[in-house]
């Protein structure tokens, strides 16, 4: 399949993540200060909980329930007490359309 429009860049509130599907998995879109789109998967990895409710600072994503952050760039967890990275999305910007194809993981 290829990449699937999941909002509008002009949806999008500069350093707050946004929760959407595809294809039935979770993802957080996250546009951050300095106008890139991130996408990462939103369940973190210590708990089953939604990293799209979390914080976004400069280029990381804080779970709001035990604190660990996560690189938008690459997924992995900066502190404890998760450990393993959530995976991380390329992402296509199309006018408007944000368009994210979960078969293609971003390398870093």
């Amino acid at each position: 399949m290829s990449a699937e429009r999941v909002c509008g860049l002009s949806e999008l509130v500069q350093d707050e993540a946004r929760r959407v599907e595809v294809e039935g998995v979770p993802i957080a879109v996250v546009l951050d200060s300095n106008g890139e789109v991130h996408a990462i998967g939103d369940t973190c990895t210590h708990g089953e909980i939604s990293l799209s409710e979390g914080f976004v600072e400069g280029d990381t994503l804080e779970c709001w329930a035990h604190g660990s952050a996560f690189s938008l760039r690459t997924g992995k967890p900066l502190n404890l007490p998760a450990y393993e990275p959530v995976p991380v999305y390329a992402v296509q910007i199309d006018g408007d359309d944000v368009l994210i194809d979960i078969n293609v993981k971003k390398e870093n």
